[in-house]
Formats: structure tokens, C-alpha cells, sequence
């Protein structure tokens, strides 16, 4: 399935697109199967830097996602392209630096589509997901927490456009 063809499209921003986007997909990707909503709604990551562009999510994400369930496995790193803002439903970003970036990347009629994961979550504790590059594996662990109540909520808005 693509972009195109789904009722709902998902795309999850990071910087590099290795740690924190690529879980939130993942972790999207299960919940959305789950809700047996596979070939209703799709899920894609990108980055807003090519730092790491085709490389497979850090190795201790995927690690942290296995533990938990989720499968990283066949997401490569991108970069967010012009296409995406027209293409995609919603455009979620995992910070501030990055939802600043894709605002300035952005023509002005797509910036509704654009907003931060942990927007979604009525009373959430964070506003941003923190990236845990340079941190031990308790910041990947953080990361997993987060997504997987944002992304909850973050379904709960997808269900509704469909």
C-alpha cells in the first residue's frame, strides 16, 4: 500500500529518521493492524536532515521496539520531500526543532496538516518525544513509552476521518 492509496496517511518526523521516527512508525503500523485498519490507513517516516538516508533504524530502536513487539524492519531512512505535505493526512513531528523545519519546508496551506505527536495526548506530560541518540538504552525505552500513548491517541483522530 502507498500513500495514495490509503484513506488516511500518517507521516512521522524526526531529524535523522533512525530513532525516534521509525519507532513511532512501527509502534503506528501495530496499532493500526490491531484495529484491522491495514488497508485503510498507512504509516511512513522521514527526516528532515539527510544525515542518514537509507540506513535501517539504530540498531538499540529496533532492539527496543523487538522487546515490546514491534518490527522496525524494512523502514530505511528518507528525507521528508515536497510531495510529502500534499500527499500525507497528517504530518507528525517528534519536537520543536523538527516541527519548526517542516513549517519553513512547507508551503503555508499545508501547515494545518503539520503538528507534534505529543499534541495528541490531552494531558500529556512532555511536549516533545526526546531524542535518545546520545543517551544509554532507558532513553529508547522513553521513547517507546511515549509513542505508545500518543500514537493511541493519534489513532483515535485518524479513526475519525475515516
Amino acid at each position: 500500500m502507498t500513500s495514495g492509496t490509503a484513506e488516511v496517511s500518517v507521516l512521522f518526523v524526526c531529524m535523522g529518521n533512525i530513532c525516534r521516527s521509525p519507532t513511532a512508525e512501527g509502534v503506528f503500523r501495530q496499532l493500526v493492524a490491531d484495529a484491522d485498519l491495514g488497508e485503510r490507513v498507512y504509516a511512513d517516516s522521514a527526516g528532515t536532515h539527510a544525515y542518514h538516508v537509507g540506513n535501517s533504524p539504530d540498531h538499540r530502536a529496533a532492539e527496543a521496539a523487538e522487546r515490546r513487539g514491534y518490527s522496525l524492519a524494512g523502514i530505511h531512512a528518507r528525507r521528508v520531500n515536497s510531495m510529502d505535505f500534499e500527499t500525507f493526512d497528517f504530518i507528525v513531528a517528534m519536537d520543536d526543532d523538527n516541527l519548526m523545519n517542516l513549517r519553513n519546508m512547507a508551503e503555508p496551506e499545508y501547515h494545518n496538516k503539520i503538528q507534534l505527536l505529543m499534541e495528541f495526548l490531552e494531558s500529556a506530560e512532555l511536549r516533545e518525544v526526546p531524542d535518545p541518540y546520545y543517551g544509554g538504552s532507558s532513553g529508547f525505552e522513553r521513547v517507546l513509552d511515549l509513542v505508545e500513548k500518543a500514537s493511541q491517541a493519534l489513532l483515535a483522530s485518524v479513526k475519525e476521518k475515516l
